[in-house]
């Protein structure tokens, strides 16, 4: 990580709520939220089931729009944007990482992960050193002419993160993204994404209920009942340290930790 008084704030969320429903019977799922992402981080989203960790990374990712408050990227309202150019923006600045990987099935893994910078004018030297480079830290390069239905639910995945890098995008989204995975398949797909978050200095936001999965980040939102409850900076600390302080703070939030 950079030198913090050196970082620049990504994403900015001012006093960002969200409602569902009419207005004689709203549910208000978020209340109030601000909050900062700086340039390299990798933040982890928590929270008891209801909390809102969810709908909030959706009001951040420019999936779903806030009914108030703000969302600022670099110095560019999204959160007002017009649907037009926010889909400009998603394609410039936003990666996202589902559990379900959304990779297409006609497609191979090269074309899968190139997809996103192929109606783009990066020359095909660029994309392919992009690509070289993405797929070597993710250990997926020698999957390039497999298509999704021959390879694992881990590949799958890290697949689906070289296609949420490769365009070098401002901030990483990840929902549940080892949600689908077994242990070890999760573990790699953490070490993958810790490892570009150091190397590449990549922004990522993750949503996840697993305190293993939150442990190698750097910082860790925790909501509840639609607000931010707390929060816990990694710093120094080793991983399985961090680890325990999930685990505390989960005992201390209470409830059940699916979503």
């Amino acid at each position: 990580m950079t030198n913090s008084t050196q970082l620049k704030t990504v994403l900015t969320a001012e006093r960002v709520c969200k409602s569902y429903g009419s207005k004689g019977s709203a549910q208000q799922v978020l209340k109030g939220i601000d909050l900062k992402v700086m340039e390299g981080e990798f933040v982890g989203i928590m929270g008891p089931s209801g909390s809102g960790k969810t709908t909030l990374l959706n009001m951040l990712a420019t999936i779903d729009r806030v009914t108030e408050g703000n969302i600022l990227l670099h110095d560019l309202e999204i959160s007002k944007m017009k649907d037009a150019k926010l889909s400009k923006v998603r394609r410039s600045h936003l990666g996202f990482i589902f559990q379900d990987y959304n990779l297409l099935d006609t497609l191979t893994v090269k074309e899968n992960i190139l997809l996103p910078i192929s109606l783009t004018n990066v020359s095909k030297h660029q994309a392919e050193e992009e690509y070289n480079e993405i797929t070597g830290i993710l250990d997926i390069k020698d999957l390039a002419d497999k298509y999704p239905s021959e390879i694992s639910g881990g590949q799958k995945q890290r697949t689906s993160a070289a296609r949420a890098l490769i365009h070098s995008p401002s901030i990483v989204f990840a929902d549940e993204p080892t949600g689908a995975l077994d242990s070890k398949a999760a573990s790699n797909l953490l070490e993958n994404l810790t490892d570009i978050n150091h190397k590449r200095q990549v922004t990522i936001v993750m949503v996840t209920h697993d305190p293993a999965a939150s442990s190698y980040c750097s910082r860790v939102v925790f909501l509840k009942d639609g607000r931010i409850f707390s929060e816990l900076y990694r710093g120094e600390k080793k991983r399985e340290s961090f680890f325990k302080e999930i685990l505390d703070m989960q005992a201390v939030l209470g409830g059940g930790i699916q979503e």
